[in-house]
């Protein structure tokens, strides 16, 4: 029997966070947690004080755990939204997210997540992409970093940041892939039937 421990993916949820930002890379990496239990990963959301919270577009989603009580994450994902443009000006947030960035061997975002890593100062120099109505803002915070805008997400070691939306279902499928296999994550989108083709 295995002795190696569990190690955890955590996913922020906050006020007016975009749902599909959230839900979609929970989608990949809740079915690959529990469809994959030998690969001993563990996914759960939380929010601030532990409570639902209601997103951009009125769904309310619960949360696991508050920021206290989460089991220390492995992975950390922060997702945007509408939310994001408090959180840019929020000090105790990006103070946070500067604490994570200390204890969290992998932090992610999807769409405007990366805004708050760059109003935090992780991205300096680094190359990151978000949203493509982002895009500007996101040089306007930090004019150093390498803005990537035709890639779905970017991967740069200990940093990975997605594209808008549904963009943070390919960059989740990309992390089964780098932290188990590709054929891991080829399973995990056919368990979900994530195969999507030209609208047109």
């Amino acid at each position: 029997m295995s002795h190696e421990k569990t190690r955890h993916l955590g996913i922020l949820l906050f006020p007016d966070v975009e749902e599909l930002d959230a839900v979609g890379p929970w989608e990949v990496l809740s079915y690959w947690a529990r469809n994959f239990p030998e690969d001993r990963w563990a996914a759960y959301c939380f929010s601030a004080d532990g409570k639902p919270v209601t997103c951009s577009k009125g769904l309310t989603i619960g949360s696991h755990h508050s920021m206290d009580d989460m089991p220390a994450p492995d992975v950390l994902l922060h997702p945007g939204g509408r939310g994001t443009r408090l959180l840019l000006d929020d000090s105790r947030h990006l103070e946070w997210v500067r604490r994570q960035r200390r204890s969290v061997p992998l932090l992610t975002s999807v769409c405007t997540g990366s805004l708050v890593y760059a109003a935090a100062g992780l991205l300096t120099g680094r190359p990151a992409t978000t949203h493509w109505g982002a895009v500007e803002r996101l040089r306007e915070l930090d004019p150093t970093i390498d803005v990537r805008t035709d890639e779905r997400f970017v991967d740069d070691g200990d940093t990975v940041t997605s594209a808008g939306v549904s963009a943070g279902i390919d960059m989740a499928l990309h992390l089964v892939a780098r932290l188990s296999s590709p054929e891991r994550a080829r399973q995990v989108r056919r368990g979900i039937q994530y195969d999507p083709q030209p609208p047109v």
